[in-house]
């Protein structure tokens, strides 16, 4: 989460506090929208960890649009 709050702060010149509030809302958002096995992922990725990213995308291109 610390690298996407600073990639906000310098793009959009955020404080940080904003850009945190920003990832939440997002987060939360996909998390909703995302099947629960998906939705639990998000966490782990802000978190710095990794995510089954194969699976990630393929419920990102459903939420986007594309096929689930």
């Amino acid at each position: 989460m610390d690298e996407l709050v600073k990639l906000l702060g310098e793009k959009f010149g955020l404080t940080e506090d904003t850009a945190k509030q920003v990832v939440a809302a997002v987060a939360d958002f996909m998390k909703k929208k995302l099947p629960a096995p998906l939705a639990g992922q998000i966490d782990d990725l802000l978190a710095g960890g990794k995510a089954d990213l194969g699976s990630l995308a393929k419920g990102l291109g459903g939420l986007l649009g594309g096929k689930k």
